[in-house]
C-alpha cells in the first residue's frame, strides 16, 4: 500500500465487470451493482430481493437527486419499450442506493436482467449501469429429484491388515461414495445444476468440475435449512453421451464436529447423501432434466476417508479411471439407494461459498530426518497443502500433518489440535507422479510436515488457502510497520475463521459458531470485507438455534455437547449483530428479520429476572473470557448486557416503525440501566476534583460495558472514564480484559478524551499486548495475550489457538480512531461520515472503506509543523471533518480559508466552541499547523491538537456508543 497522503479515485473491482457503465463520463455514475449484497448471483428464492448499487463522481457536490429500476427477462427489454417484469419510474429520492423488488412475482428458474438509472442534478439523461441476477426453485416450481446415497451392502469377510493397507487411523469413517448417471444431451443446450447434500458433495460434469465451491452446501443445521447451490454447465455439455458424477463426504452432516467426546461427530446424520436435479432447456423449446434417483450408480473410489477434523486419505490403488468420463462400464456398481423425497428444508444459498482464494509458496522446506521435511508457508492460515509427487511404491505412504506454530525443538507443535488428527495420507499405486491435494477437509497451520518423501523441493509443495468469499472493501496502512503487521494479522485471523460459518479458530477439534467472538470482532470484519451475504446466511443459522422459550444459543449452528442456554454477550449478539449490520449496510431487513427474536430473547432475560439485575438463566456464563486480571463481577456484564439488548431492541422497533414496541424496551432500558447504578456503582462526591465514581469490582471491563453501554448518570461519565484511565495506566498502560471488555477498550477511551492511552496500547510490547506476538512471529491474532512466552512456554493447550480473531477486534479502531473513518452516530450506510483522526505518535495513516454508498476514504500525513489530510466523500454522503491541529485559525482547504469561496466546504462551529467543517461528496485536501509533543496526556509541557467535542473536557458529554459495541 501506498504511505501517500494522496487519496485515489475508487478502482472498480474485477468483481464488478457483470455491472457496465453506460455514460462512460467522470460525472456521477452508479456501479458494483448487487442483488441480495452479491454479485450476479446465480439461483435465489427470495421473492422481493433487494437490488442496490455504489455512486462514484470525479466532482465535487455531484449527488443523486433521483433513480430508476427495471426488471426484464430479457436484456434488450430494458431499452425503449420493452416489455418489463417492474419498473419504479423516476422515484426522487437523493439518499437511496437501493430499492426492494415490488413487481409481480419474478418467474422460477431465470435469468432477470435490471437497470439503474441515476440523475444528477441539473441532468436530463441519467447514468445507466446493469447486471442480472437469476431465480431458482420458487412458486411453482418444484423439485423432481430424490436424496439418494451410496448403499455398502453386507460387511466383507477381514484379514488382518498388512503395511500400507490402512493409512493410519481412519477414525471409524467409512470410505467416501462416488455417484454417477449417464445420459444423452446436445452440445450448447441452456443447462443449470441444481446441487446439494447432506455432508460434502464435489460434482463434475464430462470429467470437468462444476463450479469452485468448497466444501459446499456449507454448514447448517440440517434439522431446520439445507441449502443448494445452482450452476451454469452450458458449456460442459456435448452431442451424444454426457456423465454427471459426484463425490460425497461426511462434512458437518455425518463427520466429526465440535469437542464434545460423548458426541464426537454423527451430529446430524450417519453417511452422506446427495440432491441434484440437471435442467435443459434445447433452442427447439424442449426441455428435458436428469435428477438424483434409484439409476444412479455407486461406489467407492480412491478417497478411504475424508473428515474435517481428523483429515483426508487417497488411496490411489482404489482409484476408478475414467469414472467420471462417458464410456466407463459401471455395471458392477451398485444402484443407488434412495433415502428421501423430501424438498421442504431445501433453501438456495444466500451467500457466497467457501473458496480457495489464495495459494502461498513456502517461505523454507527443512529436512528434519530421513524422508521427512517441515515447510514453512509463512503465514498461517485455514486450507490445505497441494503436493507433488513421483515415484510413489504401490502401497508408499505419504503423511502431511499440520500444525500453527513449531516446539522449541523446531517440530510441529500439535498438542493444541486436541483430538483433531489433521492429518492427510497418500498412499501411492507404483504408477506416475501424482498431484495431491484434499479435497473434503481443510486445516489450520503455518507448518506442515510431510514424511514420506525422500527429497522435497519448494516447487513441489503450495499452501492453499480456503475461506468463505467475501469480497475484500477495505484497507489500512500508517507510518509503524508494526501496526501494519497487526492489520495483517487481524485480516489474516478473519480470513481464516470465516469458513461457512464465523468460527473460533480453525484448527482444533471445535471450528464452530460462537456468538460472542462473532460479536465482538464484527465492527473490524465490516470494515476489512463485505460481510452482508455472509451474516445474512448466519443469523438465519442463529435464529434456527433458538430454543423454545425465545433464547440465543452460544454458538450456531447449534450442537449437541455444547450448553443451549446462551450466556451473557454471547446470546446477545442476536441483538447486536442485527443491529450493527444494518448501520453497516443501511438494510432495515436484518432488523425487520430479526425483531421477533430480540424481543423474545430481552423477555426471556427479564421473565427470569424481574428485579433487573441478570442472575438467572445465564447459561455457562464465560463472563469477560480469558481475561488475565481480576475477574468481573458477573452480575456487572450480565446486567450491563441485559440493559443494552432491551436498548438496541427498541432502538430496531423504532427503525422499522413499531413504536409501541419501541416505548416498551426504551423504558425497560432505562429501568435495567437505573438498576445498575444503584446496584452497582457508588459515588463520593466529597472529592475537590468532582465526584469519585467507581463501579463493582473495580475491573477495566466493569468501566468499559458501564461507559461503552451508556448505563451512568452524564454527571458520573468522566470521572468514571478517568478511573477506567488510572487502571489502564497502572496496569502498565495495559489492558486486563478479555474477549468482551477489549473490544470495548479503545473506542470508549479515545471517546472519553484518553485516545493517548488507545494509542500507548498499541505501542506497548509486553504481555498483555498486540505487539507481543508480533515480535514471537505471530501472523495471525491468538487466542490469549499470553499463548506462549519466553518464561512459561506454551499455555495449556486445552485452550490455546493461534489464530482467533476476537482480540483481534482492535482493528475497528485503526480505521475509526487511528485513520480517522467513521460515520455519525446516527447515521446508516455511511450516509454522514465522521472523519476525525488521532494522529497519536504516528506520521502518517490511511485507510479505505468501500461502502454501500461507494467508496470511503481517509490519509492524513504531518511532519514537526503541519499535518495534511485528504478525504474522499462519496455521492449522496456527507463528511464532518476534524481536523487536527494547534492552531484552528491556520486550517486551509484546497489552499483556501474553509467559508470564504467553496459552497461544499462549511465551517461549523460547536458548543463547546470548536470547529469542524462539513463537506459534500467529493475529495478534499486539508492542511493545518500541528506541533504536538508525542508525551501522553497531561503530562507536563503537553501541547495537544484542538480538541473536538467531547474530548479533553473535565466531564465529557456522553456519546451515543452503539457503533462502538461489538
Amino acid at each position: 500500500m501506498s504511505g501517500s497522503p494522496a487519496v485515489d479515485p475508487p478502482v472498480p473491482r474485477p468483481s464488478e465487470g457483470a455491472a457496465h457503465s453506460r455514460s462512460g463520463t467522470t460525472t456521477l455514475r452508479p456501479h458494483a451493482l448487487r442483488c441480495e449484497h452479491r454479485t450476479t448471483p446465480l439461483g435465489i428464492d427470495e421473492a422481493a430481493p433487494r437490488l442496490s448499487w455504489r455512486l462514484a463522481s470525479d466532482h465535487r457536490g455531484d449527488d443523486p437527486v433521483a433513480h430508476r429500476v427495471r426488471v426484464a427477462e430479457r436484456v434488450e427489454d430494458l431499452d425503449g419499450d420493452g416489455q418489463l417484469l417492474w419498473d419504479t419510474g423516476r422515484v426522487a429520492d437523493p439518499g437511496a442506493t437501493a430499492v426492494q423488488y415490488a413487481g409481480p412475482a419474478l418467474p422460477p428458474l431465470t435469468r432477470c436482467h435490471w437497470r439503474v438509472s441515476v440523475w444528477r442534478a441539473g441532468a436530463d439523461v441519467p447514468a445507466e449501469a446493469t447486471s442480472w441476477f437469476e431465480t431458482a426453485f420458487t412458486g411453482a416450481a418444484r423439485w423432481r429429484a430424490s436424496w439418494i446415497a451410496h448403499e455398502p451392502g453386507p460387511v466383507d469377510v477381514m484379514d488382518a491388515p498388512t503395511e500400507g493397507e490402512f493409512a493410519l487411523d481412519d477414525h471409524g469413517l467409512a470410505p467416501c461414495p462416488i455417484l454417477r448417471r449417464s445420459f444423452t444431451a446436445a452440445a450448447g443446450t441452456r443447462a443449470r445444476l441444481y446441487v446439494s447434500a447432506r455432508g460434502l458433495y464435489e460434482v463434475r460434469l464430462n470429467g470437468v468440475r462444476v463450479g469452485d465451491a468448497e466444501l459446499a452446501p456449507g454448514w447448517t443445521d440440517y434439522r431446520h435449512r439445507v441449502q443448494y447451490q445452482t450452476y451454469d454447465v452450458t458449456g460442459l455439455l456435448r452431442d451424444g453421451e454426457n456423465v454427471l458424477a459426484a463425490t460425497l463426504a461426511d462434512g458437518w452432516w455425518s463427520g466429526f464436529v465440535g469437542f464434545e467426546p460423548r458426541r464426537a461427530g454423527a451430529h446430524y446424520g450417519s453417511f452422506p447423501q446427495l440432491l441434484a436435479e440437471l435442467r435443459m432447456a434445447g433452442a427447439d423449446g424442449s426441455d428435458s432434466s436428469v435428477v438424483t434417483d434409484g439409476t444412479w450408480r455407486t461406489a467407492t473410489g480412491a478417497v478411504r476417508h475424508a473428515d474435517l477434523l481428523m483429515g483426508e486419505c487417497h488411496d490411489l490403488r482404489h482409484a476408478r479411471d475414467g469414472w467420471e468420463l462417458p464410456g466407463f462400464d459401471d455395471s458392477g456398481w451398485s444402484p443407488a439407494l434412495v433415502t428421501e423425497t423430501d424438498h421442504r428444508l431445501l433453501v438456495a444459498s444466500v451467500d457466497e461459498p467457501v473458496r480457495a482464494m489464495r495459494e502461498l509458496r513456502p517461505r523454507s522446506v527443512r529436512r528434519v530426518s530421513p524422508g521427512t521435511h517441515v515447510v514453512d508457508f509463512g503465514q498461517n492460515i485455514a486450507g490445505r497443502v497441494r503436493l507433488r509427487a513421483a515415484g510413489l511404491a504401490a502401497g508408499a505412504r505419504v503423511t502431511i500433518r499440520h500444525a500453527e506454530v513449531l516446539d522449541g525443538s523446531g517440530q510441529l507443535y500439535t498438542a493444541n489440535l486436541r483430538t483433531a488428527a489433521a492429518t492427510d495420507v497418500l498412499v501411492g499405486d507404483g504408477r506416475g507422479p501424482v498431484v495431491f491435494e484434499p479435497r473434503f477437509t481443510y486445516h489450520g497451520f503455518r507448518y506442515a510436515g510431510i514424511s514420506g518423501l525422500p527429497e522435497l523441493s519448494e516447487d513441489d509443495v503450495v499452501a492453499v488457502a480456503l475461506h468463505s468469499d467475501t469480497p475484500w472493501a477495505g484497507e489500512f496502512d500508517c507510518s509503524d510497520a508494526e501496526l501494519r503487521r497487526l492489520h495483517d494479522c487481524v485480516a489474516w485471523g478473519q480470513r481464516s475463521n470465516f469458513v461457512s460459518v464465523p468460527t473460533d479458530c480453525p484448527q482444533r477439534d471445535e471450528r464452530l459458531g460462537w456468538l460472542a467472538d462473532a460479536q465482538v470482532f464484527l465492527p473490524t470484519a465490516a470494515l476489512n470485507a463485505d460481510v452482508a451475504a455472509f451474516f445474512t446466511k448466519w443469523l438465519r443459522d442463529v435464529d434456527d438455534a433458538r430454543t423454545p422459550d425465545g433464547g440465543f444459543p452460544n454458538v450456531a449452528p447449534r450442537l449437541v455437547g455444547v450448553a443451549d442456554e446462551g450466556a451473557p454477550g454471547w446470546g446477545d449478539a442476536g441483538v447486536i449483530v442485527p443491529w450493527h449490520l444494518h448501520r453497516v449496510y443501511d438494510d432495515p431487513r436484518f432488523l425487520s428479520r430479526a425483531l421477533d427474536g430480540m424481543c423474545a430473547w430481552v423477555d426471556l432475560i427479564h421473565r427470569h429476572n424481574p428485579d433487573l439485575v441478570w442472575r438467572h438463566r445465564v447459561g455457562p456464563h464465560f463472563s469477560d473470557w480469558l481475561a488475565p486480571g481480576t475477574p468481573t463481577p458477573r452480575d456487572v456484564i450480565a446486567t450491563a448486557y441485559f440493559a443494552h439488548s432491551a436498548r438496541l431492541t427498541a432502538k430496531a422497533a423504532g427503525v422499522l416503525g413499531h413504536e409501541d414496541t419501541a416505548r416498551r424496551y426504551h423504558r425497560l432500558a432505562d429501568d435495567v440501566r437505573r438498576v445498575f447504578a444503584e446496584r452497582f456503582v457508588t459515588v463520593d462526591d466529597a472529592g475537590a476534583d468532582g465526584p469519585r465514581v467507581r463501579v463493582a469490582g473495580d475491573t477495566q471491563t466493569g468501566y468499559l460495558v458501564a461507559l461503552a453501554f451508556e448505563l451512568l448518570p452524564a454527571r458520573l461519565t468522566g470521572a468514571a472514564a478517568g478511573r477506567l484511565a488510572e487502571l489502564v495506566g497502572s496496569a502498565g498502560p495495559a489492558l486486563l480484559t478479555g474477549f468482551l471488555g477489549v473490544a470495548l477498550a479503545a473506542p470508549v477511551l479515545d471517546a472519553h478524551g484518553h485516545s493517548d492511552l488507545a494509542h500507548a496500547l498499541l505501542l506497548r510490547d509486553e504481555v498483555p499486548s498486540w505487539r507481543f506476538p508480533l515480535r514471537h512471529g505471530a501472523t495471525t491474532i491468538w487466542e490469549r495475550w499470553d499463548g506462549w512466552t519466553p518464561d512459561t512456554g506454551f499455555r495449556a493447550p486445552s485452550m490455546n489457538s493461534f489464530n482467533h480473531y476476537a482480540l483481534g477486534s482492535i482493528g475497528e479502531w485503526l480505521y475509526r480512531g487511528v485513520a480517522g473513518l467513521d460515520q455519525a452516530p446516527d447515521s446508516t450506510g455511511y450516509r454522514r461520515l465522521l472523519i476525525r483522526p488521532r494522529p497519536g505518535p504516528l506520521r502518517r495513516a490511511s485507510a479505505r472503506h468501500e461502502s454501500v454508498r461507494g467508496t470511503v476514504a481517509v490519509s492524513w500525513e504531518r511532519d514537526e509543523e503541519r499535518i495534511i489530510l485528504c478525504v474522499r466523500v462519496p455521492p449522496g454522503a456527507t463528511a464532518d471533518v476534524y481536523v487536527p491541529t494547534t492552531d484552528p485559525g491556520s486550517v486551509r482547504e484546497s489552499g483556501v480559508v474553509p467559508g470564504t469561496g467553496d459552497p461544499h466546504v462549511a465551517p461549523v462551529p460547536t458548543a463547546s466552541g470548536q470547529v469542524f467543517h462539513r463537506v459534500s461528496s467529493g475529495t478534499y485536501r486539508f492542511t493545518a499547523a500541528y506541533a504536538p509533543t508525542d508525551a501522553p496526556s497531561g503530562a507536563p509541557g503537553t501541547v495537544r491538537p484542538s480538541p473536538v467535542p467531547g474530548r479533553g473536557a473535565s466531564n465529557p458529554p456522553v456519546r451515543q456508543h452503539e457503533e462502538d459495541t461489538p
